[in-house]
């Protein structure tokens, strides 16, 4: 598994139940702003039985996004509801109400600082 995933499993256990953050947002916190897609690509790859939170990372549209069987957009929208998310008729979250602030860069290095140190991450 690559440091890069490692770090975005991280990271998105940091995410309180009851909100939300981006594909985006957590590439940005993480040092890599391009990367948003290797972030899906990470939670994608997450093992069965995991317990990164998976389902709290939405598109920065704040709309599901998913089109992996084992994390269909229903399963993910379920759980979302059930931490008291709310939808819109159109399918979007209100980010003012369940966004995310996310961590500084600061508290990230803090929270990685035991995982590989390359920054390059072997992907990006």
């Amino acid at each position: 598994m690559s440091g890069f995933f490692e770090r975005v499993y991280q990271l998105v256990r940091q995410v309180p139940p009851g909100k939300v953050t981006s594909y985006g947002a957590i590439a940005r916190m993480l040092g890599h702003p391009r990367a948003a897609r290797t972030v899906g690509w990470a939670l994608h790859s997450l093992p069965d039985g995991s317990d990164v939170p998976w389902h709290r990372v939405i598109n920065s549209q704040g709309r599901i996004s998913t089109s992996c069987r084992e994390h269909s957009a229903d399963l993910q929208r379920a759980l979302l509801e059930a931490e008291g998310i709310e939808f819109d008729e159109h399918g979007y979250v209100d980010w003012e109400r369940f966004g995310w602030e996310g961590l500084s860069w600061l508290e990230v290095e803090k929270i990685v600082a035991f995982l590989d140190t390359d920054t390059k991450c072997g992907i990006i």
